[in-house]
């Protein structure tokens, strides 16, 4: 696929993506530098479990990311601590193709509540620049436990106006 960003198209997820979103997370490196995961994210069934319930949540806007035909990710906005907060994900095979940046911008065109937060483990760099090239501002830090990781670590706190 040539000129990959400018082939990629969001719509709402379904039951039937969980499937292919369930093997994206179960990569190692992509787990490391997400950090902040599930507590067993190998469990499958908990997982689709736990995504069939927040596709109904009204609160929860969840977003496959398509590229051609293909699944290459998912994008929501979800709320925590009275915060509208986003969270992204992008399988391996796709990373460093400006897919996460489109995705993003145009995430940001059909979910318009604001302001909305992102959250970035320190070292994350890749998820940084995305944030930052969609008019993200860092605006503080913050510590929180890696489930990934086993340990605490600083994460980064991104605002969109």
């Amino acid at each position: 696929m040539k000129d990959i960003q400018h082939d990629i198209k969001l719509r709402p997820t379904v039951v039937e993506d969980l499937e292919t979103l369930f093997q994206f997370q179960l990569d190692d490196e992509a787990n490391h530098l997400a950090a902040f995961t599930s507590k067993d994210s190998t469990n499958k069934e908990a997982y689709i479990a736990k995504f069939t319930k927040l596709l109904t949540d009204p609160t929860i806007n969840n977003q496959t990311i398509i590229a051609g035909t293909v699944i290459v990710g998912s994008i929501a906005k979800f709320i925590m601590e009275d915060d509208v907060e986003i969270t992204y994900w992008i399988d391996k095979n796709f990373w460093g193709k400006g897919i996460a940046t489109t995705a993003l911008k145009d995430f940001l065109t059909i979910e318009t509540t604001r302001p909305i937060f992102g959250r970035v483990a320190f070292d994350n760099l890749g998820s940084q620049k995305v944030l930052e090239k969609c008019g993200f501002i860092k605006i503080g830090t913050d510590k929180g436990f890696a489930n990934a990781r086993q340990t605490e670590i600083e994460e980064f706190i991104y605002r969109h106006d």
